[in-house]
């Protein structure tokens, strides 16, 4: 159920930062493969890879099967397949995803990611750090850094069009 929140985050606003981080860390990233965590991560993955004009395909990367919390919640934890449509071993990777919270989904992304090959180096750009870290996991961008109570969760919507935008939730 969500709740109202005097938090206001222009998500489009932000998504704009994104893309032009994402570009800059392109530039010192010859080569770099952009894969998305499903499923706000992968949205701005493909979105990205559209708006910068990159060849090929943007890969999709699901945390579900590395996931610590994977026998509390199963395969709905990670949602879609992973689809890598490129090589991983030697290639550098640009990891998306919408909202960095614990790092425990960027690990569990990660774990799966090698079990499809060794990268020249993983590099990571969220849309939003919400501080609140289990693990040491810091991302190269963040288009934004906020703070949360540990009893919200902060979710990236999109809607049919593709414009994005972010819901506030109340967790029990």
């Amino acid at each position: 159920m969500s709740s109202p929140s005097p938090l206001k985050l222009d998500a489009e606003a932000l998504y704009a930062s994104l893309r032009n981080g994402v570009r800059g860390l392109l530039a010192t990233l010859p080569d770099a493969a952009l894969v998305g965590i499903w499923s706000g991560g992968a949205w701005l993955a493909a979105r990205l890879h559209a708006d910068l004009g990159l060849p090929g395909e943007p890969g999709v990367i699901s945390s579900a099967l590395h996931r610590d919390d994977f026998a509390e919640r199963g395969m709905a934890a990670g949602g879609g397949a992973t689809r890598l449509p490129f090589e991983i071993d030697g290639r550098r990777i640009l990891l998306v995803d919408d909202v960095l919270y614990t790092g425990r989904t960027i690990r569990a992304a990660v774990n799966e990611l090698y079990d499809f090959g060794r990268p020249a180096s993983v590099a990571l750009a969220v849309l939003v750090d919400r501080g609140g870290r289990e693990l040491p996991v810091e991302p190269a961008f963040a288009a934004a850094r906020i703070a949360l109570a540990p009893a919200q969760r902060l979710s990236l919507e999109r809607s049919d069009d593709g414009h994005f935008s972010f819901a506030v939730e109340e967790i029990a």
